[in-house]
């Protein structure tokens, strides 16, 4: 009998074999004989010493059963060694434990199903016993590759295959909990196993054939559906994985995935590679998130010359995995993110403008669909951005919105932008309408607390610099953006389209009482946002969406920004408004001047309700009720409808026109100081004029004389600047503008708005006079006087004139002094 031995023998063999050779029963198919095994457990705890003697003994007879296909005593032998490991666990086990690993390896070897299966759940057993102390000598690298060969089976038979592939899911599941609470766990980490642990665990979920499943947060499947499906199972097994994963070795469990879906090209279609990353993102720890945003970069740079819907689909699983990450754990990486995207931003453009420079045949037939797939990427990558964007801190959000207006490529810069110049005007447009839609998602419901946090100067003189250009979509961008920034209360969907509102108390306008920085910027910035929706009427490209977007931007300046003196300002600028279109300088279609005086009306309407002065409100519904009836073309419900057009505009009575006296004489009745409305508005001068397109509104240079305030005379004498000859060159000069020199000319187009006539020639007079014998001491230059005392002094500021005082009008080339 194989289990036995004669009794002579019996006596001479050592107790430790002949206890074990008990527990084996004549007949394997009468199981393991329990009184036996219990003399051999009560045996191996008395004497923890023998262990190492008993494993030897067992790994010995199951060696020799597994060859000989004796299997039913290969059952009982893994049985006694699961029963033995249970109940020893004194720091004697250590042997035995190496001759059960051997035993488990010998039949993992084994070509049978059923044996490599009784050898995976032994294994299982023994991993989730936790041993009194660590092993520094145990690998498990033979565990490891013969797991995931399991987990790859191929058997003929559809159940012999499910069943093998489970047991080596089990197994990778039972070396991972093993290596994890041992002292040694990094071993596992290692790219050597994890090249193998993690591919098998992905090929088997590839087999899924619901992907909803698993877009989630980890689910408690049950114990049917754990041991049946082995899609289900490796998804449990690859979630527990991540899980366990820490700071150091967090990339090398996320690396072998891009290597199966580049393999298996799974980045086009992308589900399951989403699917993939979303179950990544929430089993990992939170503040591990932005190690796999790194990676899925890397692999984007790394994939940067594939096709553009395997990198549409990179940069997609790069959107799912920045809208799952946790608020502040990506922070060590936003930059990094940005510019990564916006780098391949450009790299699609110039491959989308390549393509479509190409003239060979083939690539005229391909352009339609390369340029459509390219469009894919792009807007995949504003989508990223703006998600990006929102799901950070309102501190990194404001740093963000900067880093990004510093990349838009602006006509005549090229300092903080992206390099566009080989990319032409059609690629740096494309380029620029890109950058501003996801600054438009980035801006998307920030609400700073302030105006002047929301807009700090170094994002609001770029941003607005493209509301110069000529391109109506571009301006468009622009608007949405400030939109997004001064909304701080919800108000715009009330304000959607622009129309006469009959009550405004109908909108439900939120709003709060205005705070001192928000007074505070709309002293220091306010001229600015009046001279981009002045200059933003004035173009000939607009068309209904500009005019709406611009009436909203006037609406929520007066919801969010508007104290008396800036009504005031607003008051003024929709009257300038109105002579744009009454006086034409511009030679501006019928259409356009009709939507500027439709424009004003609604504004006026909506702004005269807002402050609630009654007689002001009177004018302009009467106003408006005239136009109703003879010029129905000035309202924004007919000319935006397409109504009937007039030849021409000139010969339209003053009741239809919102005038200067009659609001200022309603306003001053109601306190408010209105002295300034007698001053027309003009946009200020700066240097962004050169940045675009169209002419400067200034064709000349001039030199504005500075007036300072004093209280006489003398003290405006004394604090003149000196004039030289370097200063006059610095003058002339007008190709950098300083700081200094704009905040100086804002000083003086303020003070000749809002200071007194009188005061403002009598100042001139006194200095145009020290200009005159200074100028004639260093240059001596030929002064013509007037030729006659009723000469006039000609005061310039922007475009308004007066005239009134002697002056000494002097000239030399390309140089006027007023």
């Amino acid at each position: 009998m194989p289990g036995r031995v004669c009794c002579c023998c019996a006596a001479l063999r050592p107790r430790y074999k002949r206890l074990v050779d008990n527990i084996f029963p004549e007949d394997p198919k009468d199981g393991l004989v329990k009184a036996d095994m219990e003399k051999l457990t009560f045996y191996a705890v008395s004497a923890p010493e023998k262990l190492d003697r008993i494993g030897a003994y067992l790994a010995e007879r199951l060696s020799r059963d597994v060859v000989r296909h004796r299997f039913g005593y290969v059952l009982i032998a893994m049985e006694a060694l699961d029963q033995l490991l249970m109940a020893c666990h004194s720091q004697s086990i250590k042997p035995f434990v190496e001759s059960f690993l051997h035993m488990v390896a010998k039949l993992l070897e084994s070509g049978e199903p059923k044996l490599q299966v009784l050898g995976t759940n032994s294994f299982v057993k023994f991993a989730n016993i936790e041993e009194d102390t660590p092993s520094y000598h145990r690998r498990y690298d033979f565990f490891v590759s013969r797991f995931s060969a399991m987990c790859h089976s191929c058997h003929d038979d559809t159940e012999i295959r499910t069943e093998i592939r489970i047991a080596g899911i089990r197994g990778i599941q039972g070396v991972v909990r093993k290596t994890v609470n041992d002292e040694l766990r990094a071993t596992i980490w290692e790219p050597q196993h994890m090249d193998k642990i993690v591919p098998s665990l992905l090929f088997n979920m590839q087999k899924i054939e619901d992907f909803d499943s698993r877009i989630g947060p980890p689910s408690s499947p049950t114990g049917g559906e754990k041991e049946e499906n082995p899609a289900v199972l490796a998804e449990n097994c690859f979630r527990e994985l991540l899980g366990r994963a820490t700071y150091g070795n967090m990339n090398n469990a996320v690396r072998p995935v891009f290597a199966h879906l580049d393999h298996h090209r799974l980045w086009d279609p992308n589900e399951f590679a989403v699917s993939c990353f979303k179950i990544i993102m929430y089993s990992i720890q939170a503040q591990y998130s932005h190690h796999v945003i790194q990676e899925i970069l890397g692999h984007l740079d790394a994939r940067k010359k594939d096709s553009p819907r395997v990198r549409a689909g990179i940069i997609q699983v790069l959107l799912e995995a920045v809208a799952i990450a946790a608020k502040g754990s990506i922070g060590p990486t936003v930059l990094e993110v940005f510019n990564t995207l916006l780098k391949h931003l450009r790299l699609s453009v110039d491959f989308e403008l390549g393509d479509g420079r190409s003239s060979t045949d083939s690539a005229i037939v391909s352009t339609g669909s390369k340029e459509s797939d390219e469009r894919i990427v792009q807007n995949a990558i504003i989508q990223t951005i703006g998600f990006f964007g929102s799901n950070l801190p309102d501190y990194q959000r404001s740093e963000i919105m900067l880093f990004i207006m510093g990349k838009v490529p602006v006509l005549g810069t090229s300092s903080h932008s992206l390099d566009t110049s080989y990319l032409g005007d059609l690629g740096t447009r494309r380029i620029q309408i890109m950058l501003l839609r996801s600054l438009i998602m980035v801006t998307s419901g920030y609400n700073a607390k302030t105006i002047a946090a929301a807009l700090p100067a170094a994002f609001l003189d770029p941003l607005l610099s493209p509301s110069l250009m000529e391109d109506s979509e571009l301006r468009q961008l622009v608007l949405e953006i400030l939109h997004n920034l001064i909304d701080r209360h919800d108000n715009r969907a009330k304000l959607r389209g622009i129309r006469i509102i009959p009550d405004v108390s109908d909108l439900k306008i939120k709003r709060d009482k205005i705070t001192r920085q928000d007074v505070s910027f709309m002293k220091k910035h306010g001229q600015q946002l009046y001279r981009h929706i002045y200059l933003g009427c004035k173009e000939d490209d607009n068309v209904e969406k500009n005019f709406e977007l611009l009436y909203t931007s006037l609406a929520l300046t007066t919801i969010e920004l508007a104290n008396e003196e800036v009504v005031i300002d607003l008051i003024r600028l929709a009257i300038a408004l109105q002579d744009i279109a009454i006086i034409n300088e511009d030679n501006l279609p019928v259409f356009k001047r009709c939507g500027i005086m439709a424009l004003v009306a609604a504004y006026l309407n909506f702004l005269s309700q807002m402050i609630a002065v009654p007689a002001f409100c009177q004018h302009v519904s009467k106003v408006i009720e005239t136009r109703t009836v003879e010029a129905p073309y000035f309202l924004p419900e007919n000319i935006f409808n397409k109504c009937t057009l007039p030849k021409s505009l000139e010969k339209h009575e003053k009741n239809l026109f919102f005038l200067t006296n009659k609001i200022a004489e309603s306003l001053g009745g109601s306190g408010y100081s209105v002295e300034r409305l007698s001053v027309p508005y003009v946009p200020q001068v700066t240097d962004e004029d050169r940045l675009s397109r169209r002419k400067s509104i200034v064709d000349t240079v001039s030199i504005q004389v500075d007036i300072l305030p004093g209280s006489n005379s003398e003290d405006k004498v004394s604090n003149t600047e000196e004039i030289t000859f370097e200063a006059l060159k610095k003058a002339i000069d007008n190709t950098g503008l300083e700081e200094q020199e704009k905040e100086k000319r804002r000083l003086v187009i303020e003070k000749f708005q809002k200071a007194p006539f009188e005061e403002i020639a009598a100042q001139c007079e006194t200095k145009a006079n020290l200009l005159h014998d200074r100028l004639a001491q260093i240059l001596e230059l030929t002064i013509r006087p007037p030729p006659s005392p009723s000469g006039t002094l000609t005061v310039t500021a922007g475009h308004a004139h007066y005239q009134s005082v002697p002056v000494y009008e002097m000239k030399f080339p390309d140089l006027c002094v007023y």
